[in-house]
């Protein structure tokens, strides 16, 4: 994600939405229609590209205007065809999509072979910085279109790889063996693209137009962004509703408030001190369930005093002094697991999930910790600092917690200090100019439901959201080698020998799973989660 471009927003003008000046940080609840469903919400990081686009809030966004090749079954997670009629190999390696006919995007365009294949050649190239380019890293062509090396250019426009047969199919040939490719390609990254895309980017940048069953109305930053339903999608998850008001906010316990008074109709953002009294409160209108998403810690491995096997053994010692049972019980009731691993219990034993892979790093040990800070040098400067948002996630909370945990297990109230900043977006723009100095938040939720997923875009090197800068040549080739495989198992086995590398390096901390948790409103109903913890917007009604 480093070296991201920023694009300021333009301020969407379509629609007038009646929000309340300085609404920011509480929805006045009054935006929406006797349809529209009105969600808790948070400003993106980056404006709305399939491509440059790798965070839940914007990514649930794009999930409701674009429909992909695949789509992930809401319940189980499974990869279904969407707009593939066809996805066909003979041997893993070169691909023929076929999509199906009469869909369009929300400009009345049709959607070609070629709406896929342009957008993917736009994604991948070094020149249009999209931070989701590693996904298009597979293609042949993908060298020459997005070259490694620091200052070098691209040498071609388009990847090699992609060729349009007809209208409505295109071959793709990958540089390697990737069986569980066609599984990826429900993640956005991987979306169409019409033709105004290229033809008027500024504008398209400020109302996007996909083809999914929604389109973007209008956006205020800071206030909220509304959709509408597009009348004529064609796929079968057609909105059951008539848009959604997604409204901003920047602490989750004023979404609480609001949902309590009837001025929000759904949050997916339970605040941890709320979550034992949920049930009670909305009446039974409360969800907590598995979700594909972990919360770790992670270094600065870019700065001197983070790196180098002394710097390992700090690392461990600081997972080691953390009392994740003691934190998940008395903060979050029920709604998290203390993780022993870096996937998620949601892909289970079959797709990748092996308790206790972290082995002792990830037990608490106060005297083995103190033992191996010290063997360390002890802590870089003598204290170190936790930094994350806390706009959301009720992350000040933990934070707190982590660092009482370790100030105890180290006999000092100063060897931890919370680094609170205010929102996400800042949050992400110190990380992306590599900033970090100290211990940061750098928890995942699943783009798909692979193990491959967990491990590749946060820890191999150079991926699109390896914030700490993680580099490991063994890592890296048993990926790789998992990649390549042409059967399943041996892959998933791979990779968590890949896994087993981050057990040993340790350059991040699993702390805990997380549980999807929501509450709604009785305005609505037909409420729930997907395995990646994003309400199904589609199916919500409206009383």
């Amino acid at each position: 994600m480093r070296g991201a471009r920023r694009v300021g927003w333009a301020v969407a003008t379509v629609t007038t939405v009646a929000l309340a000046a300085g609404a920011c940080g509480g929805g006045d609840g009054g935006g929406g229609g006797d349809g529209v469903v009105r969600a808790s919400w948070g400003d993106p990081q980056n404006p709305l590209e399939p491509a440059n686009t790798n965070e839940v809030q914007g990514g649930k966004v794009l999930d409701m205007i674009f429909t992909g090749l695949k789509e992930y079954d809401p319940e189980t997670g499974e990869a279904k065809d969407a707009m593939a009629e066809s996805i066909e190999t003979d041997d893993q390696q070169t691909f023929t999509v076929t999509i199906k006919d009469g869909w369009t995007f929300s400009d009345g365009t049709e959607v070609t072979a070629s709406s896929f294949v342009d957008a993917w050649n736009y994604g991948a190239n070094l020149d249009n910085n999209q931070v989701n380019a590693y996904f298009f890293q597979f293609i042949e062509g993908y060298d020459e279109v997005h070259p490694e090396d620091e200052g070098a250019e691209p040498t071609a426009e388009e990847m090699s790889g992609l060729e349009v047969v007809d209208e409505r199919t295109f071959r793709v040939t990958l540089t390697q063996k990737f069986s569980l490719w066609p599984e990826t390609l429900g993640y956005t990254a991987y979306a169409p693209l019409p033709q105004v895309f290229f033809d008027d980017h500024d504008a398209w940048l400020e109302r996007p137009v996909g083809n999914g069953p929604y389109q973007v109305e209008s956006y205020n930053r800071g206030q909220s962004m509304r959709l509408s339903t597009y009348e004529e999608y064609s796929g079968e998850d057609e909105p059951q509703n008539e848009g959604v008001e997604l409204i901003v906010y920047t602490s989750n316990n004023t979404a609480y408030t609001d949902l309590q008074a009837g001025n929000l109709d759904v949050t997916d953002d339970i605040p941890a001190s709320q979550v034992r009294n949920a049930e009670q409160d909305l009446d039974g209108r409360y969800i907590n369930q598995p979700a594909g998403i972990i919360q770790t810690i992670t270094f600065p491995l870019y700065q001197e005093e983070w790196e180098g096997d002394e710097a390992a053994d700090v690392r461990r010692g600081l997972s080691m002094a953390i009392n994740r049972d003691e934190i998940t019980s008395q903060i979050y009731g029920d709604t998290r697991t203390p993780a022993t691993d870096w996937t998620s219990p949601v892909l289970g034993e079959d797709g990748g999930y092996e308790e206790g892979l972290c082995g002792d790093a990830c037990t608490y040990d106060p005297e083995r910790a103190r033992q191996l800070i010290e063997d360390g040098g002890g802590l870089p400067g003598g204290s170190v600092t936790l930094t994350s948002n806390v706009d959301t996630g009720s992350h000040r909370q933990w934070m707190d917690a982590v660092c009482n945990s370790i100030n105890n297990v180290m006999d000092d109230n100063n060897a931890c200090r919370v680094n609170p900043v205010a929102t996400f977006a800042e949050f992400r723009e110190q990380i992306s100019a590599d900033r970090m100095t100290g211990m940061f938040r750098a928890g995942w939720q699943m783009d798909y439901p692979l193990i491959q997923n967990f491990l590749q875009p946060l820890y191999y090197t150079d991926a699109s959201s390896n914030d700490a800068g993680y580099s490991s040549a063994e890592f890296d080739r048993l990926v790789d080698e998992a990649n390549a495989s042409a059967d399943q198992n041996e892959a998933v086995e791979t990779f968590q020998d890949a896994e087993r590398v981050l057990a040993e390096d340790l350059p991040a901390v699993p702390l805990w799973y997380q549980n999807g948790t929501a509450g709604y409103s009785d305005r609505v109903d037909n409420v729930r989660l997907n395995p990646f913890s994003v309400p199904v917007y589609s199916e919500i009604t409206v009383n």
